[in-house]
């Protein structure tokens, strides 16, 4: 991948452009704030790109939130020395596809850069394939998927795990309102529903799409699982929740039971 690193502590540019490279990935930036981001972004079209949360000028979570508004086939790193869930959560719902807490150690970069890589396969993969079909050419009843999100990557990641363990992904939309057209045209088997979304929030929309479609499972997917927000999304009939940045793995095991 080409890696884009941004932080203003000289050592962490250094250990991690040092680590990216022995690795076989292609360092092509290393800025200590984000003045030349954008600059850097449209001369190099890195991959990823490793983003410290405090920086001189605009911190890292709003710099986040640019980018994925510009280049949203970019992967971020948010690079932080924070535990506090409340930015953890607005990070991974503005797009931040892993986390790096300082002090962070080698083996913890390379499973986020790991995660990153698979996720782009499956993302690649998933992009403009077709739907299954059974042997008469007809869309399976049971296990069809309904994929709500605002931001197309999470939409093309969830839709190639779903295929990978076997269910047909009929529709994908971008905001709550769709969600509701969709779960009345299709009552699919499972819903997935972003909560933070522009027009009608997941949360908004609950009520809605139980009501257009009972039967239909619905999955709530957010970067911020506090207790208030469970507690809505069960009351409003969630049968439970997916966390953001997703893991594939995680999201097959919970699926997988939930379907069974």
């Amino acid at each position: 991948m080409k890696i884009l690193i941004v932080d203003d502590n000289l050592s962490i540019r250094k250990v991690l452009g040092s680590l990216f490279e022995t690795q076989g990935h292609q360092v092509v930036a290393a800025l200590e704030d984000g003045s030349e981001l954008f600059e850097c972004v449209t001369r190099h079209a890195p991959d990823l790109v490793c983003l410290d949360y405090h920086l001189p000028g605009k911190n890292g979570l709003e710099l986040l939130c640019e980018l994925r508004a510009s280049s949203p086939g970019i992967d971020v790193i948010l690079i932080t020395g924070s535990n506090d869930p409340e930015l953890i959560g607005k990070a991974a719902n503005a797009g931040a596809s892993g986390f790096l807490r300082k002090p962070f150690s080698r083996e913890r970069i390379l499973e986020e850069i790991k995660n990153i890589e698979e996720n782009r396969l499956i993302i690649a993969k998933s992009d403009g394939d077709t739907p299954v079909l059974d042997l008469r050419g007809i869309r399976p009843a049971l296990g069809s998927v309904v994929i709500v999100d605002d931001m197309s990557s999470i939409r093309l990641l969830l839709k190639g795990i779903f295929r990978n363990i076997g269910y047909n992904v009929i529709q994908m939309v971008g905001n709550g309102e769709e969600a509701v057209k969709a779960a009345t045209a299709h009552h699919p088997a499972l819903i997935c529903l972003d909560v933070d979304m522009p027009v009608m929030t997941g949360l908004e929309a609950l009520p809605l799409i139980r009501a257009a479609s009972p039967q239909s499972k619905i999955v709530m997917v957010t970067g911020n699982a506090s207790k208030t927000f469970i507690d809505a999304a069960l009351a409003g009939g969630a049968k439970g929740y997916i966390v953001k940045p997703i893991r594939p793995a995680h999201v097959e095991a919970f699926i997988k039971k939930l379907l069974a």
